[in-house]
């Protein structure tokens, strides 16, 4: 199999034509905005990644905070596990919508806006006097998490030069298992320290530094182009490797929720961790998805997404088969290192994908991204409560295995078809080459 170059490496290619899409965007709206100094590219990129980790903080925020929310407020720990799961429904569709809605605004202020209405939910909800307000509050945060995520995940193109695409995807999508390391225990911390009603200020408070930050770093981003929302399925249809993008970012985040959702009976039922333990070792977790998220940014998204696969699906079927409180460990972590990985591969396959509809690719991902992590939540819990916790990592472990074999199959007939392309190219120029040889950079990323 042949891979495709990194994101961010690829050779300088002619301009691709599209004769059943939209004109390929001018060059002086893809490249860093003009006058746009190194340390000021790297700069609004450090921004945007303190807003991915501030809204990935406070999607996962209540996950720590169920029990005494749902104790102030007189809810039962289900319905407060509400605030959870509606950001992640909402999020999956505004996605799509805040995508399509912004139309022919500046990228800058669509950013700004959506983290301006991210810290003013968080201290709404910390000022909450019932459930129901609380709740609303959370809704705005789905939207905020979408949207902001949808438009955010390609804007590395636009930030820094092609070489450094690769490492600036991962530093944005740093802001995800950062998240949970950091944002997510700091926060319960705050809760058991000062109530749950200052971790959500907190939140809040750091929405408003973040805001400053992308006021003051991000540079103007006009749009590249306006999507509708017929261009959506239309990019689907008409892109092989965009539709997989979409496929496999279902199966891996499906597969990931339907077994780490119920990551403490997994440890505590079938690998015998004692309970104190589980809260460290999941903090091992996040540090080691952290690795995973650099180490897999600057690298080709095809063949890290196989690996990923095939080695989560090895993983999840030993830690459901394999007892021991030893082996439990190993296998968390290096569950923690090949799934962080995940997020920033995903995105760089889908700018490989479509490098002319970055945006739109992106929203698609982020939209199933979202939606795949309520079903593989759903999934789970059925396999649980129908026939036991083990079924629960037996089903993200097939997922997972499913995902490589798609990942397996997508990069095939990807190198098939430049087979195809370069005998043909062969053929015709062989008058002037005689040694028959075809420039692989005249197919797009994604050989439409």
């Amino acid at each position: 199999m042949t891979a495709a170059p990194a994101p961010g490496n690829e050779p300088e290619a002619p301009e691709p034509k599209h004769p059943h899409g939209p004109a390929p965007v001018p060059a002086a709206t893809t490249g860093p905005p003009a006058g746009l100094a190194g340390w000021r590219g790297w700069g609004a990129v450090g921004a945007v990644a303190l807003g991915i980790f501030c809204l990935i903080t406070s999607e996962l925020l209540p996950v720590g905070l169920l029990t005494p929310v749902g104790a102030d407020l007189g809810v039962s720990d289900g319905t407060a596990g509400l605030m959870v799961t509606v950001p992640g429904l909402v999020a999956g569709f505004c996605a799509l919508f805040v995508t399509v809605g912004a139309g022919r605004l500046d990228r800058r202020w669509v950013l700004v806006v959506l983290i301006a209405l991210m810290a003013l939910a968080n201290l709404v909800a910390a000022l909450a006097p019932g459930f129901g307000v609380l709740l609303a509050a959370r809704l705005l945060v789905g939207v905020s998490v979408g949207g902001f995520w949808a438009i955010a995940g390609g804007l590395a193109v636009r930030l820094v030069p092609a070489h450094h695409v690769g490492r600036a995807t991962a530093l944005v999508f740093g802001g995800v298992p950062t998240a949970s390391v950091l944002g997510v225990p700091a926060g319960t911390l705050l809760g058991e320290l000062g109530g749950w009603r200052c971790a959500f200020a907190a939140v809040g408070g750091l929405g408003v530094l973040t805001l400053a930050a992308l006021l003051l770093l991000l540079p103007p981003l006009p749009p590249t182009r306006t999507i509708t929302f017929a261009q959506l399925p239309a990019l689907l249809r008409r892109n092989r490797a965009v539709r997989a993008g979409v496929a496999v970012t279902f199966l891996l985040v499906t597969g990931q929720f339907a077994a780490y959702t119920f990551v403490r009976p997994i440890l505590q039922d079938l690998s015998g961790v004692d309970a104190a333990y589980v809260s460290t070792l999941l903090l091992g977790y996040g540090v080691t998805g952290v690795a995973g998220n650099f180490l897999a940014g600057a690298r080709d998204p095809y063949r890290t997404l196989f690996t990923v696969g095939a080695c989560l699906a090895v993983i999840l079927a030993l830690i459901a088969t394999v007892p021991g409180a030893v082996g439990g460990t190993v296998l968390l972590l290096a569950w923690g290192l090949a799934y962080g990985g995940v997020s920033v591969s995903l995105q760089s396959w889908m700018i490989k994908a479509a490098p002319d509809d970055a945006e739109a690719a992106s929203s698609l991902m982020v939209a199933m991204f979202n939606l795949a992590i309520a079903a593989g939540a759903l999934s789970g819990g059925l396999a649980v409560d129908g026939i036991s916790v083990p079924a629960a990592a037996w089903t993200g472990a097939a997922l997972m295995a499913l995902a490589a074999v798609t990942v397996r199959v997508t990069s095939t007939s990807r190198t098939a078809t430049r087979a195809v392309m370069g005998a043909g190219a062969a053929t015709t120029a062989g008058a002037s080459d005689p040694g028959g040889r075809t420039d692989d950079r005249d197919a797009s990323p994604a050989d439409r």
